[in-house]
């Protein structure tokens, strides 16, 4: 079976809201083995409305809308739905009735403009809500279905679980469509697909997918089954030799953020580390402490951004602010070891850089330098991150990650 979800409301295009109605309802889709083909987003407008639901039906089985819905002159759905499939609205008493109760159950006044939720297109059925007072509506005609259900998103998900999700999982059949991503960093995509070639060229089920995004490359393994327990199946060997490909880059074959996997492997090695920060401005700090249980293995984080602060503070030598300068190899290495000092650490890691986008120190924009110091390591990295200031700063809370990461599973080299 084939889907389409249909975002309705011109914030979405405007911008002034993301349409996470439509991640959330693909992910569902996806678990019972529908296949969503296409999005649209589309204004507050009868006739665009109408056609996106006729596009919708062209090529597709099933299309579900979301938003519009309201008692508003801006909720004009029910209006795009009816000119769709060439009904009239109808008036129905009893959600007439479910509208003056739900009202009256809270102790306020209906406005009549509210009625309008009670309008239907002939030969459609209604879904009420437990949540809201906005009916869903649903429409069936020749192997081809619409449902359209509000926009709010605990109103949209009650719709989903309690009425879609069974009837499109009945008529699809029993199956499941199920993914798994593997994550890498410190290589580029096209290394990754230069790796990769012959399974993304030969593979169908599972599928293999790309995405990268600052300082990081996702492999998405996809596969379609009766079960999940087959798609997994499917998925297993192949996930196995794209990590093993991979090797040391690859970080998780679960998903996982980087810093969840380097907080595992510090909790399991006992080891506490502090950091400190320049260019990234505690950024390092925020992603080591976003999982709970972060103070068994984060001590904390001094952010140094000028040259006094990193003399005064960590340490860093006056021969190394005044000779090769605050973007420097030597600087980042004293700043590791400072921060392990300070806090009394087992393990340092520091970062200095020119975010950009201008020159500093006399090292252009991009220019990036990562340090570790422990007992049994002293290790440095330096790189020339691409993109903005923003797109500099994680490429370099990445590398610090990373570099943690590998000296944690025992691969960098003393």
């Amino acid at each position: 079976m084939r889907a389409e979800v249909v975002g309705i409301g011109t914030e979405i295009l405007l911008g002034q809201i993301a349409n996470s109605n439509a991640q959330w309802i693909s992910e569902r889709l996806a678990e019972i083995g529908v296949d969503v083909m296409h999005h649209q987003a589309v204004g507050d407008n009868v006739e665009r409305i109408a056609d996106a639901f006729r596009l919708g039906l062209e090529r597709a089985d099933a299309v579900i809308s979301t938003g519009g819905l309201g008692p508003t002159q801006d909720d004009v759905t029910r209006e795009g739905l009816s000119l769709a499939i060439g009904a009239e609205l109808e008036r129905h008493p009893e959600i007439e009735e479910f509208l003056r109760e739900k009202f009256r159950s809270l102790r306020r006044s209906m406005p009549e403009i509210n009625l309008r939720q009670a309008d239907v297109p002939s030969g459609c059925r209604y879904m009420l809500p437990e949540r809201g007072t906005a009916p869903g509506i649903a429409w069936q005609r020749d192997g081809k279905r619409v449902y359209a259900i509000p926009g709010v998103p605990a109103e949209m998900r009650e719709m989903m679980q309690g009425t879609i999700l069974p009837e499109l999982s009945e008529a699809s059949g029993a199956s499941a469509l199920v993914s798994r991503v593997i994550r890498a960093t410190g290589i580029a995509e096209s290394k990754v697909a230069e790796l990769l070639d012959d399974l993304f060229r030969g593979s169908t089920n599972p599928t293999v997918a790309y995405l990268a995004s600052s300082g990081e490359v996702k492999v998405r393994l996809t596969a379609k089954a009766a079960s999940r327990g087959e798609a997994e199946d499917l998925i297993r060997p192949v996930a196995e030799e794209v990590a093993h490909r991979l090797g040391g880059a690859a970080f998780t074959t679960g998903d996982e953020d980087l810093e969840q996997v380097v907080g595992r492997l510090l909790r399991a090695a006992g080891k506490m580390v502090a950091c400190a920060e320049s260019l990234t401005g505690g950024g390092l700090a925020q992603r080591l402490t976003r999982s709970p249980g972060a103070s068994e293995y984060f001590l904390g984080s001094a952010v140094c951004y000028s040259a006094e602060s990193k003399r005064h503070v960590l340490g860093v030598s006056k021969e190394t602010l005044e000779g090769p300068g605050v973007v420097s190899e030597e600087c980042a290495r004293e700043m590791a070891a400072g921060a392990r000092r300070v806090f009394s650490a087992e393990v340092g890691v520091a970062l200095t850089g020119v975010a950009g986008p201008e020159p500093h120190g006399g090292q252009p924009p991009g220019q990036v330098w990562v340090a570790l110091d422990a007992a049994d390591v002293k290790e440095v990295r330096g790189f020339r991150a691409p993109g903005d200031r923003d797109q500099v700063v994680r490429w370099a809370e990445q590398s610090a990650l990373d570099l943690l990461r590998r000296y944690l599973q025992h691969r960098v080299r003393s």
